[in-house]
């Protein structure tokens, strides 16, 4: 990795290790938020997976039709959502 120019030398080694080429194609990353920073203590887990080529865009399509449906489902709901009483 060269070091960008207006940068530290150590910066850019720093940041070397983030590099794609390091991470393994198919690792899982799994995240545990902790429950006492949830609402109700609910357990919230999540995980990340690395793909790279044609399955990272078979990913990233799916992801952006799920999300689409989110915001299609929110843009219908809208009105009963913020008319919905504060629960404590």
């Amino acid at each position: 990795m060269t070091s960008t120019p207006g940068k530290p030398q150590e910066s850019a080694k720093e940041h070397a290790v983030n590099s794609p080429v390091t991470i393994p194609d198919s690792t899982i990353y799994s995240y545990n938020m902790d429950d006492s920073k949830t609402p109700g203590g609910i357990k919230v887990r999540w995980k990340v997976r690395v793909v790279t080529g044609p399955q990272a865009a078979r990913y990233d399509a799916r992801q952006a039709e799920a999300i689409r449906e989110a915001l299609t489902w929110v843009m219908r709901h809208q009105r009963q959502l913020r008319s919905a009483p504060d629960t404590p």
